[in-house]
């Protein structure tokens, strides 16, 4: 095992052991999330022009990138706590590379997210959500995509806003709900303005979630998904970039 991959290895179960101990915060992740599939889910079953034979397969998708988003956009918070209490700069000092430190962290956040979201799923089955197998693998791996972007993303944030820790969540909350909801995650853009139609567009987030649908009811059309991997991945590389260059420069 080369050096790199056992720092992040060591990163990563450093941060998993305080989830261990205290499971309890994997369901605290979940609440956003679940109260919108209880109270919201519902209504979307009066729509009748879904691309989907149920407004289950069309919603639960849905609340998975909330989950998703919410949950690896926060992570960044953490980070801020760390370095107001010092421990941040402990780990900075040792000899592990500082891509490691991310990579450990970012696994983290994705293992994390992939237990929330397995959860989820099985918690609506008996509501009439259909699981497709191979469907659901696709969209759990999409989803630990957008993860590793979104907490990359929050880590880099996290960092710029160490002497101003205030700013983290003004910032984060400015820029997530407007990109969630011009996403048409709630509900289709089509229904919308014809200016929301066009924000949709040049909205990244349209197209994984689209993607995330179409993986979740057994789709694998390239026409479909492959946009939203692109998308997703290009955010991953900008948000890794971005964080291990804000990494290094904590260091110093």
């Amino acid at each position: 095992m080369s050096a790199a991959i056992r720092d992040a290895v060591t990163v990563f179960v450093r941060q998993s052991l305080p989830t261990l101990r205290s499971p309890s915060a994997l369901v605290f992740g979940m609440l956003q999330p679940l109260v919108f599939l209880v109270f919201f889910g519902p209504l979307l079953g009066g729509l009748t022009d879904l691309p989907v034979e149920s407004s289950w397969q069309w919603f639960v998708p849905s609340v998975l990138m909330m989950l998703t988003l919410f949950a690896t956009a926060a992570t960044g918070y953490d980070l801020l706590t760390e370095m107001q209490t010092g421990s941040l700069e402990r780990i900075l000092v040792t000899p592990m590379s500082r891509s490691s430190i991310l990579a450990g962290r970012t696994l983290h956040d994705v293992a994390t997210l992939w237990v929330q979201a397995i959860l989820i799923v099985a918690a609506t089955l008996p509501f009439g959500f259909q699981l497709r197998p191979a469907g659901a693998l696709a969209g759990l791996l999409l989803l630990g995509v957008l993860g590793l972007a979104a907490g990359a993303l929050s880590h880099a944030l996290a960092i710029a806003c160490r002497d101003n820790p205030d700013m983290f969540y003004g910032v984060q909350q400015t820029l997530l709900f407007p990109l969630l909801f011009l996403s048409g995650l709630m509900l289709p853009l089509d229904v919308g303005p014809d200016w929301m139609r066009v924000a949709g567009n040049l909205n990244p987030l349209t197209y994984v979630v689209e993607a995330i649908r179409a993986h979740f009811n057994g789709t694998f059309d390239v026409k479909v998904a492959g946009p939203g991997w692109l998308a997703a991945l290009a955010m991953a590389v900008v948000g890794l970039l971005l964080a291990t260059r804000a990494m290094r420069r904590a260091a110093d």
